[in-house]
């Protein structure tokens, strides 16, 4: 997935919130984490089909609470509370264009879905289940072209993949592969699982949190966020920490590819982007 600059912003600000509420619920079942993946891939899919609405709950021009209210008042009571909170973070951000946004909601589902597997220990599975999945599929041309017919069902497609997945896969590698061949979005069957495999490796290989704060940091506090960072993650973090006076204030987070910026200078380079813009 590509984005254009203000979607890598508001994707990053999206995955801040996200990992926010993940941590927050870092004592509850998988079953919780399943919910808020799954209904945010419900969301993919009404966007897909909603041309009006992805463009609506995109649209710049448009002040940030309007779109809140609009993203409210369609999904208030059908939804849960989490997943309202990610989706409001989603539209108040500036998109470089609809179909960005709807590429920033998929990219947090599946994220929340692969901290799922990383909570139960199951990542390692889920990653080759994955890629075991796409070279059978690869070998089996009548199936691929089952799973890829643009001109075919969808529930039909989701059944096929059941027949031979169902009962023999984790729930989280089931639920990925459903998502992709019910809503593959121009991505083919084969691609899309490889690409699933290899975030899940990334997410399997992140353990250092490289780290620029404003102000020196004490023990106590280095402490408190490598241990928020580890619950995040499920995984023993390390922190490299320098100080960077330019960020004027708060903390910029590298693990891996993904950056969570919460300083001032971001947030102020954010801005002046959208005024630019």
């Amino acid at each position: 997935m590509t984005l254009h600059a203000a979607s890598r912003d508001a994707l990053a600000a999206a995955e801040l919130r996200l990992l926010e509420i993940l941590d927050s619920a870092a004592g509850t079942d998988s079953a919780a984490l399943g919910k808020l993946g799954g209904e945010l891939f419900s969301v993919v899919g009404l966007l897909s089909r909603q041309a009006s609405l992805r463009r609506a709950l995109s649209d710049a021009s448009t002040e940030p609470a309007s779109r809140e209210q609009l993203l409210r008042g369609l999904l208030d009571g059908k939804v849960s509370g989490d997943t309202l909170q990610v989706l409001a973070t989603v539209v108040t951000a500036r998109w470089s264009s609809p179909r960005e946004l709807v590429d920033g909601v998929e990219s947090l589902a599946r994220t929340t879905l692969l901290v799922r597997a990383e909570r139960d220990g199951r990542l390692d599975t889920v990653e080759d289940e994955l890629f075991r999945l796409g070279r059978i599929i690869a070998g089996n041309y009548e199936l691929e072209l089952a799973l890829t017919d643009p001109a075919a069902d969808a529930d039909g497609k989701v059944a096929l993949v059941d027949s031979l997945v169902a009962g023999k896969v984790d729930e989280t590698t089931k639920a990925l592969v459903d998502q992709l061949v019910r809503d593959p979005r121009g991505q083919g069957v084969v691609g899309g699982l490889a690409d699933l495999a290899s975030l899940a490796a990334k997410r399997r290989e992140r353990s250092v949190a490289y780290v620029r704060s404003a102000v020196e940091l004490d023990a106590a506090q280095q402490d408190r966020l490598e241990a928020t960072l580890t619950r995040i993650y499920s995984r023993p973090v390390a922190l490299h920490v320098e100080v960077d006076p330019t960020l004027r204030g708060g903390l910029l987070i590298k693990i891996g590819d993904e950056v969570i910026d919460g300083s001032v200078a971001g947030r102020l380079a954010a801005l002046r982007r959208d005024l630019a813009g």
